[in-house]
């Protein structure tokens, strides 16, 4: 019965997400969410408690997602840099995972209620708290230079990573997984001593692989 309930959870879900991105929030109701899902509303009900709490939902799964992740990176890896490391690919990750996801609340987080927005914002500053732990932890240690603010560091992190959302295509040249790469190597590139540098080359790209892209043409130097 629990995976019944479920199953229709996730097709409230992906229904609204579908409906919100083509005809905007505003302009789909309830009903309209309820005969597309072939649910009724008492079955929307059941689950989401407003439209207002479905938009919510939508946010919440993927900052969830990404906060859970630094969580297990700072509990299970050893240094700073690994910690960083894994956190910035999860964090990539999000973008091809939950795009529908991304792409309506950006589209309509106005519209979320002040309240809810509040909870969003409970989870958006423990994950940049963490971030910058991360990096005042690695400062501390010597593996990340001390001259960079650590707090300007991790917001920088954030707006390079978050611009994701702007440009990746599933279908384009470059897969997830390689843009994760490049983001870490270019921020490790920023953010480590030299001496840390050499223990954790492994992070850098192959120089062989750097002018190829996906699809295995040269890409251009400049």
């Amino acid at each position: 019965m629990g995976v019944v309930i479920s199953q229709l959870k996730e097709r409230i879900l992906a229904t609204s997400l579908m409906l919100f991105e083509k005809h905007g929030f505003h302009s789909v109701t309830v009903n309209d969410i309820v005969e597309a899902s072939g649910t009724s509303k008492g079955g929307f009900y059941h689950h989401y408690r407003s439209k207002d709490d479905l938009l919510f939902s939508i946010h919440d799964t993927f900052i969830s997602y990404v906060l859970a992740k630094a969580r297990e990176a700072d509990r299970t890896c050893q240094t700073p840099a690994a910690k960083l490391a894994q956190i910035i690919h999860s964090f990539a990750r999000v973008f091809d995972l939950y795009q529908p996801h991304i792409s309506v609340f950006y589209q309509e987080s106005q519209y979320l209620k002040p309240e809810l927005d509040q909870l969003i914002k409970v989870k958006r500053d423990e994950y940049r708290l963490l971030i910058n732990e991360v990096i005042a932890s690695g400062q501390a240690s010597g593996e990340f230079r001390r001259e960079i603010p650590f707090d300007i560091s991790g917001m920088a992190i954030l707006g390079i990573v978050n611009w994701t959302s702007k440009w990746y295509q599933r279908n384009g040249e470059r897969s997830i997984e390689e843009i994760a790469d490049i983001f870490t190597d270019f921020i490790m590139h920023a953010l480590l001593t030299e001496r840390a540098k050499e223990t954790y080359s492994f992070y850098f790209l192959d120089k062989s692989k750097a002018l190829t892209n996906a699809k295995g043409r040269p890409t251009s130097r400049s």
